[in-house]
C-alpha cells in the first residue's frame, strides 16, 4: 500500500474515531462545538499531509507509522498506549459534558480556542517544514543532524509544544471545563515521552548535548 493510502486511510479512521468519541457520548449530533472542533481539527491535518505529499513524503512515510506498536523501547509503548488513551478520554469527557450539562463555557471562548488549536497544529507544520526527521517514534537516522533553526530555536521539543497547545485548548473548543484535566493527564505523558526522548537523543545524536546547553527550555519558553 503506498504512503498517501495508508495517510488517507488513516485520516479517515482517525475522524471516524473522534467523532464517535464525541457524539455517541453526547447522545445528539447537535452538538455544534463538536462540528465546528472537527472541522478545524480536519481541515489542519489535511493542509499539514497535503504539504507532506508534495515535498516531503519520506517524513509522511515516517508519521503514519505511528502508535505504541511502533514503538521500539518498552518505556515508549506505555508512554504511548497511556497517551492515547487519555486522548480519547480528551473527547468523551465534553461529549458526556454537552448531555449532562455539567460545564458551560462562552461560545467566545470556544471560538477562541479553535483559533489556538488551528495555531497549535501550525506549530507542528512549522516544525515538519523544518524538521525531515520529525519521526512518529524516537529513533535516529544515520544521516541525521541536530536541527537548530526554526521553531527549535526557541524551544527544544517545538512539536511537542504545539501539541500540548492544541491539546489544552480542546476541552474548551468543545464546551467543557471538566475536560481540562483529561488535557493535563495526556500533557504530563507528552511530557515524559519529551523525556525518554532525551536520553535517547544525548545518547546517540551527535551534537544534541551542545545543542540541549544552547537552548535552555524544553516545551515552554522561559518556564521548562
Amino acid at each position: 500500500m503506498s504512503t498517501i493510502a495508508r495517510a488517507f486511510i488513516g485520516f479517515v479512521t482517525l475522524m471516524l474515531i473522534l467523532a464517535l468519541a464525541l457524539f455517541l457520548p453526547a447522545g445528539s449530533f447537535s452538538f455544534w462545538r463538536a462540528w465546528v472542533y472537527l472541522a478545524v481539527f480536519a481541515t489542519c491535518v489535511i493542509l499539514i499531509t497535503a504539504y507532506l505529499i508534495k515535498y516531503d513524503q519520506k517524513l509522511l512515510a515516517s508519521r503514519v507509522r505511528a502508535g505504541p506498536a511502533a514503538e521500539t523501547q518498552k518505556t515508549q509503548k506505555l508512554i504511548t498506549g497511556l497517551a492515547n488513551l487519555f486522548f480519547i478520554l480528551l473527547f468523551i469527557v465534553p461529549g458526556l459534558d454537552f448531555r449532562f450539562h455539567w460545564s458551560e463555557v462562552p461560545r467566545a471562548v470556544s471560538w477562541l480556542s479553535d483559533g489556538f488549536v488551528a495555531l497549535g497544529f501550525f506549530i507542528v507544520f512549522l516544525v515538519f517544514r523544518t524538521n525531515s526527521y520529525a519521526s512518529a517514534t524516537i529513533e535516529v537516522a544515520n544521516e541525521q543532524t541536530v536541527i537548530t533553526t526554526g521553531p527549535y530555536r526557541v524551544v527544544r521539543h517545538p512539536m511537542y509544544a504545539g501539541a500540548s497547545l492544541l491539546l489544552v485548548f480542546t476541552p474548551l473548543a468543545l464546551g467543557s471545563w471538566v475536560g481540562l484535566p483529561i488535557a493535563l493527564l495526556v500533557i504530563l505523558a507528552v511530557a515524559a515521552r519529551l523525556l525518554d526522548e532525551e536520553k535517547f537523543l544525548r545518547a546517540h545524536l551527535r551534537g544534541y548535548e551542545e545543542y540541549r546547553r544552547k537552548v535552555r527550555y524544553r516545551l515552554i519558553p522561559f518556564i521548562w
